[in-house]
């Protein structure tokens, strides 16, 4: 790779200024005339009126200016440039924030659909216990009325309403035997839990209700934001490939001010040589995943770390790369989940044995299917760019207290299993 520095200068070499002798003084040294006096004092306010002295073509200043031009050029576009990645970074963690928050909305409706579920069959159960203790109740006040020993007795209890009825007038006139005061309490306790599901299942259905409604809104908002981020991205992708384009132009510039002997193809090498190293990069996280040891994710750049972010709270790691690139879990595990997934498009989802859960978003396809026990370094998935996304990229979590609860920094996470990111986070 050819090494960008700065041109050397030479020491500039100024001649003898040679002028006629003058007249002599009495100390023995030569005075000029008063003529070239006033020559030289016409020089000098013609020199200073005429601004700085611009070095002639192919001198060492005009190839120090060069330089100089050269480099400032390309620290001005690097500048850009990375301003133009951390806009394309923010734009997509926005965007996350969005699908995370529709994300929450629809567990939460899924766990609200649940307990609505689970309320109407203790409902359904409570229900089918009262009509049974309903028959049991029709036969005792039946028993109870034929038990009726005197005539007055008697009247109160054909003048009763219905079994309930005649049970209570019973109770009140203590002919109910101590078996038959059991099997009365019963059936007032299975109405009681009757009417406690019946309630529980009214408050379950709404709470359903609202959180559907809230899973829409968050929905709605999401793809929003999606659309608005979506927008700006395609806007700033398309500054950033020009701010690469004039960089590219910029630093040929600069080795050609350099003397570099092929300024292009030393510039081409030195992305061939970052290829190369990328290459082996993949290649060597490849042969650890094949050894089964943990590895990393996937490859690509860190453009996310986990934390608060422009305002917002980015609960993963994002690692940017071509869709296509593979994606391992760096523990072995068994998968909760892989397919759609609210706002992450398709996801895959590993609990691991100490019953933290990773979390992989956004991939092009997945490899493994739910209830499937996945060994340290297992492809699983590959990167893509789906659901809310504004770009390519692999957004990781780490889940420690349950399916998204407790959601920590990813990066300490992967370090206690000999991960790491390479510094990127």
């Amino acid at each position: 790779m050819a090494t960008l520095h700065p041109a050397r200068t030479p020491s500039a070499h100024v001649p003898p200024i040679h002028t006629k002798r003058g007249t002599g003084t009495s100390d023995g040294r030569r005075r000029p005339s008063g003529f070239l006096v006033a020559v030289g004092l016409g020089l000098v306010m013609v020199i200073l009126s005429a601004g700085p002295v611009v070095a002639a073509p192919g001198s060492p200043s005009s190839a120090q200016s060069e330089y100089d031009r050269a480099a400032a050029e390309v620290d001005r576009l690097k500048k850009l440039e990375a301003g133009a990645k951390e806009q394309l970074a923010r734009l997509t963690v926005e965007a996350e924030a969005a699908a995370d928050v529709s994300r929450r909305a629809d567990a939460e409706l899924s766990s609200a659909q649940g307990r609505a579920e689970a309320a109407d069959a203790a409902l359904s159960r409570a229900s089918a216990d009262v009509k049974k203790a309903r028959s049991d109740i029709a036969d005792l006040g039946r028993e109870t009325y034929m038990d009726g020993e005197a005539f007055g007795t008697a009247a109160v209890l054909l003048d009763a309403a219905g079994p309930e009825d005649v049970l209570e007038r019973a109770a009140t006139l203590d002919l109910l035997g101590e078996d038959r005061e059991d099997r009365l309490t019963a059936f007032r306790e299975v109405e009681r839990r009757q009417g406690d599901a019946t309630e529980a299942a009214r408050a379950a259905v709404a709470k359903r209700d609202s959180a559907a409604a809230a899973a829409a809104e968050a929905e709605d908002a999401a793809q929003v934001e999606l659309a608005r981020a979506q927008e700006a991205y395609t806007s700033v992708t398309a500054e950033q490939a020009t701010y690469e384009r004039q960089l590219r132009d910029a630093e040929i510039r600069l080795l050609a001010a350099q003397e570099v002997a092929d300024p292009q193809g030393a510039w081409e090498e030195q992305i061939n040589e970052q290829n190369r190293a990328a290459d082996a990069e993949a290649a060597t996280i490849a042969t650890a995943a094949a050894a089964g040891r943990a590895v990393p994710p996937t490859t690509g750049t860190v453009t996310s770390c986990y934390g608060a972010r422009w305002g917002t709270l980015h609960n993963g790691v994002d690692i940017a790369g071509p869709i296509g690139t593979p994606i391992y879990t760096p523990a072995a595990g068994r998968v909760l989940q892989a397919g759609p997934a609210s706002g992450f498009g398709l996801a895959v989802y590993i609990e691991h044995p100490d019953g933290s859960i990773t979390v992989y978003g956004h991939i092009n396809d997945y490899f493994v299917r739910a209830g499937e026990q996945v060994a340290a370094g297992q492809q699983i998935a590959e990167v893509g760019n789906t659901g809310l996304s504004t770009g390519p990229h692999l957004h990781f979590e780490v889940h420690t207290g349950g399916l998204y609860q407790n959601r920590v920094d990813p990066v300490p996470w992967l370090a206690a299993r000999g991960v790491s990111l390479g510094g990127g986070c």
